[in-house]
Order: structure tokens, then C-alpha cells, then sequence
């Protein structure tokens, strides 16, 4: 069976899944699976989880173990590969294994006429531009992930292409300047000899239904914060929630927005987002600008069975102007609702003269309402940012130092921050070693490169 929770706030989504979990499996060895779309998300809820799991009566001194935290993708991955007799990592269609096929495709057939497109950009049409003969490899992989999302999200389009129509998944003509993508498939199809997984999925999903021990998975899962499902991912969820108990745990800010878009989402082929009759029905700035992922993904799911559909509410807003617009949005008005209120700290707006500043100002406040509120712990503060890696240094510079200073050091140096979601290669000195050679064997290599370059930990070790 498939349930669906909606709540505005993630919290009152893991309290959700707390009391679900909290029932013991019929066998206590089997763990759980809650799959969760990041390591930041993963180590929050499984904070969460140990207030409540096998605490004592009246404490909170629980324990969160036995759970497996995977990202959705590799779970659907690993599903569908597993119904289909293949090692998830031996896939030949995995984006990365793809592009060597890709290669020796383009290369034997750039000389024909509908490959010209293509051949014209890399410059391997007539010999005249050897110049960009080194776009070839970065072509590839762009063109390998962009199967890969094809399958994922159109993988209609792409068993019309196995059986030759060259059509765009939505009953429509492939445009005549993007019809080579659908031949180059075909011929890479034919050189890696083996089904797709746009191919693979219909019949996967068919053994699912058919055999659930097929896939390795307890008798119930847990999706927690979704904010885009595939078509591919809904489809082997639903085929996983004909024989399990499947709970997806989403965040939507506005039931009056979800009860307004109910009823939409049902048309047989997938709509253009220009052409999404729902875009309109928001009425709160807000709401229409940031909550347009929320929407989308409802318009995915009406195309499943959903068995139940859950509204975990809230008690009243607090009477604050935060609490002001979050009713706003809740309740998808124009404007916060005119009342007498006083001017309040619970919604603040600081303005800074850069990134740096910015990071001071943040550790200023967040020292203030930790010496304001001996209830609020480090823990429950989430900072976002849109560039972790702009910010990473500024971050590491600003928190944490106190054991590098003598004397009293800054409060704020004494917090300690973990950083989620950086690049591998920002954190493995390692790989960013040999990100750095790779640079460097397509580039005019100058002396400050090369310097560089032994500098690093990795090559002076």
C-alpha cells in the first residue's frame, strides 16, 4: 500500500515516522529502510529518531540503529537492476559507462548526414576545425547524462525511439533539429547490446508486482522529503507498494494549495510546465515562486494509486510576524491577514557587504540566541546557503577555532559546524589531486599551475 503524509514543517514529518518505526518489525533482525535525499538529511533524522525510538518512559535517551538510510535513486536503481538480473554498479547504461560507447558511436558516425548537427559542434565532420576535437569527451558525457534523465523522466520517449518513432514521449514529433539524438541512441543502443533502462523498466516493474522477494527490501519503507520523484522512481515505488507498506513523508507547505490542485495531473501524457493549467491557482507570492516544486510533484503522484493521503497538522501559528506569514502561506492568502501585532525578532533580514561579512553577522547572531535560549542547542540550527563551496573556507575561518587561540577566544569559535553536501573533490585531498592532473593534461600548463601542484598535501607526501 502507498501512504502519502504532507506536513508544512520536516519536524512534524519525522514524528510522523517516529510512530511508525516505533512498532517493532515482525522480525527484529530486518532493518529499516528510510530512504532520505541527503547525508545532511540522514544525520538530522536520525537525530530526531533517537528521541523517540527505545527511549525510557518520560526521557529522551532513545537510540536509532538498525536503519538504513539510501538515497532514492540508488534504491530504484538497485531494484529495478535486481529484477532485471544485473549488478547495479555492471549496469552498461550507467551514465559513466555510457560515454565509451558514446565516443566510438559519434567517431564512426560523424561522417553522415544526420549526425552533421553534432559533427559540426566537435569539429570531426570535415577535419576543418581540429581545434574542437577536445569538446568530444565533455559532449559525451553531457549526452550520456542526458539519456540518463531521459530514461528517468521520459522513458516513454525512449521505447518509441527502440521501436524507431521519433517522438518526444508526449504523443508529439521529435523537432527536426533534435532528431539526431534519437538515432545516436538507437546506434548506441546497438553497440552496447543490451535493454535500456527506459526498456527495462516496464518489465521490472511487472516482476515487482509479480514476485516481491525480488527485491531485498523489508515488508515496509519510509521515503522522507522528497521534492521531485521521476517517472521512473514513481513507477517502481508503486510497483514496490502493491506487496509492502510504502510511506511517503513529503514536505508541502499549503493544504489549501494541495485540496486546490487536487483533481489535476491525470491527463495520460506527461504536460509542458509552459502549458501546467495549475500554475496559476497559487494567490501567495510566495507560495507561486517557491513552492512551485511542491505542486509538481503532486501532479506526479495523481498518476498513481495513492491508498491513503495524510495531513499532519499543525496547532495554531504563534502570534508573531514569522508565524504571520507562515499562516499566509498556509492558507494560500495574498497577503498576512491584517491584526494588531508587535513588531517582533522572529523574522529578521541582515544586510551585508559580502560573503564574509555575511558568516560574521551569522556567527554574531547565532551566539546571541544561544545565550538568549538555553533550550536551543547547536543542533537544532540549520543554515542554508546557495554555494556550500563559496562559503565552505568563510565558514571553517569564522567557527570552530577555539583550540588554535590562546587566551578567550570568540564564543562563537567555540561552536562547532559540520559542513554537508561539498564536493568530493573539495574534501579528498586525493581526488582533487587528480582533478587537478586532469585540468592540467588538456590545458597550456603554466609555472603557478605546476607550483601549485606540488604544493598540494597529496604530492608532497
Amino acid at each position: 500500500m502507498l501512504h502519502d503524509h504532507r506536513s508544512e514543517r520536516a519536524d512534524r514529518l519525522v514524528e510522523g515516522l517516529a510512530a511508525v518505526l516505533a512498532e517493532p518489525p515482525s522480525d527484529p533482525f530486518t532493518p529499516e529502510v528510510v530512504a532520505v535525499p541527503a547525508k545532511g538529511v540522514e544525520r538530522w533524522v536520525s537525530q530526531r529518531l533517537s528521541h523517540v525510538l527505545g527511549v525510557r518512559v518520560g526521557g529522551a535517551d532513545g537510540v536509532c540503529a538498525n536503519v538504513l538510510f539510501p538515497h532514492p535513486s540508488r534504491l530504484v536503481a538497485e531494484v529495478v537492476a535486481r529484477a532485471a538480473a544485473l549488478e547495479p554498479d555492471d549496469d552498461p547504461w550507467d551514465p559513466d559507462r555510457l560515454v565509451w560507447p558514446l565516443l566510438e558511436t559519434v567517431d564512426s558516425c560523424a561522417g553522415e548526414p544526420w549526425c552533421a548537427t553534432l559533427a559540426g559542434h566537435l569539429g570531426v565532420a570535415d577535419g576543418t576545425r581540429p581545434d574542437r576535437r577536445g569538446r568530444r569527451l565533455a559532449a559525451a558525457r553531457h549526452l550520456a547524462g542526458l539519456y540518463d534523465s531521459y530514461a528517468a523522466h521520459r522513458p516513454r520517449m525512449l521505447a518509441d525511439w527502440a521501436d524507431g518513432r521519433d517522438t518526444d514521449g508526449a504523443a508529439a514529433p521529435l523537432p527536426a533539429d533534435l532528431r539526431w539524438q534519437a538515432e545516436l541512441w538507437r546506434r548506441v543502443r546497438e553497440r552496447v547490446g543490451h535493454a535500456s533502462r527506459a526498456e527495462r523498466l516496464g518489465p521490472a516493474c511487472a516482476r515487482l508486482e509479480a514476485e516481491p522477494a525480488l527485491a531485498d527490501l523489508p515488508d515496509r519503507l519510509s521515503l522522507v522529503g522528497p521534492t521531485r520523484l521521476t517517472t521512473a522512481q514513481l513507477r517502481v515505488i508503486a510497483a514496490l507498494g502493491v506487496h509492502r507498506e510504502v510511506h511517503l513523508w513529503l514536505p508541502h507547505p499549503s493544504p489549501a494549495l494541495w485540496d486546490r490542485v487536487r483533481g489535476y495531473g491525470t491527463e495520460p501524457a506527461p504536460v509542458r510546465r509552459r502549458a501546467d493549467p495549475t500554475a496559476a491557482l497559487p494567490r501567495n507570492p510566495l507560495l507561486a515562486g517557491l513552492g512551485r516544486d511542491a505542486r509538481e510533484l503532486q501532479l506526479v503522484l495523481a498518476r498513481v494509486r495513492v491508498d491513503t493521503d495524510e495531513h499532519l497538522r499543525l496547532g495554531t501559528a504563534p502570534p508573531t510576524l514569522l508565524g504571520r506569514v507562515q499562516q499566509a502561506v498556509r492558507d494560500d492568502l495574498p497577503h498576512p491577514a491584517a491584526a494588531p501585532w508587535a513588531p517582533d525578532r522572529s523574522l529578521q533580514v541582515h544586510a551585508c557587504h559580502g560573503p564574509e561579512r555575511q558568516v560574521e553577522v551569522l556567527r554574531e547572531v547565532l551566539v546571541g540566541l544561544l545565550a538568549d535560549d538555553p533550550t536551543l542547542e547547536p543542533r537544532d540550527v540549520l543554515v542554508m546557503c546557495p554555494d556550500i563551496e563559496e562559503f565552505a573556507p568563510l565558514i571553517s575561518a569564522t567557527f570552530g577555532l577555539a583550540d588554535d587561540q590562546d587566551g578567550a577566544p570568540h564564543p562563537g569559535h567555540r561552536l562547532r559546524v559540520r559542513l554537508a553536501d561539498r564536493a568530493l573533490r573539495q574534501t579528498n585531498p586525493l581526488l582533487a589531486t587528480v582533478s587537478a592532473l586532469l585540468d592540467l593534461a588538456d590545458a597550456r600548463v603554466t609555472a603557478s599551475q605546476v607550483l601549485d601542484l606540488a604544493a598540494s598535501s597529496p604530492v608532497r607526501r
